[in-house]
């Protein structure tokens, strides 16, 4: 199959499951902003499908969520957050698949400047409406709030990405 199509596949897929996964998580009542659950799938699609695909479905899901469900709202944590996810595809991407770094330091590289994209992007969309965007709400909401989603990607992903690249590479070489 066309390696284009079987990535636009991918790239579907791992769009499916960044708003199908925190719509679950809601469902059963436990809090995106402390489980980040959108953030598995758009780490994974940079890790497994490079800068491009990574930055474009990591951009566009939480707005679609947000369009979709509501949540985020779509002013100012859905556009952070698109910024900072299309950040995390881009530098996984970039560090994990092209110029093969260490997965987990391409992992932790991401999630901190993706973290720094969206503290930038909130002190703007903050700031140019009139209200105040401290350190403590940013240190907050990025490291505080969140550290059960930050553990759990950093146990989970690593697993996640080397069963997949393993079952790939059995599917290649008809293993």
């Amino acid at each position: 199959m066309n390696q284009k199509t079987v990535k636009l596949v991918k790239s579907a897929v791992f769009l499916a499951l960044g708003l199908i996964v925190p719509y679950v998580f809601h469902m059963v009542g436990m809090a995106g902003q402390v489980f980040l659950p959108m953030h598995i799938p758009v780490l994974l699609c940079g890790l497994i499908l490079g800068p491009l695909y990574g930055l474009t479905v990591d951009f566009m899901t939480p707005l679609l969520n947000s369009l979709l469900t509501g949540m985020p709202p779509i002013y100012p944590v859905g556009i952070s957050m698109a910024l900072e996810l299309a950040a995390y595809g881009l530098i996984t991407g970039l560090l994990y698949k092209k110029t093969k770094l260490n997965l987990l330091v391409s992992l932790i590289a991401a999630m901190i400047i993706g973290r720094l994209v969206s503290g930038a992007a909130n002190y703007i969309l903050f700031v140019s409406n009139g209200n105040q965007y401290l350190l403590k709400m940013f240190l907050t909401g990025a490291l505080i709030k969140p550290i059960w989603g930050i553990a759990t990607q950093l146990l989970l992903i690593p697993v996640v990405v080397r069963v997949l690249e393993k079952s790939e590479r059995s599917m290649t070489y008809g293993q």
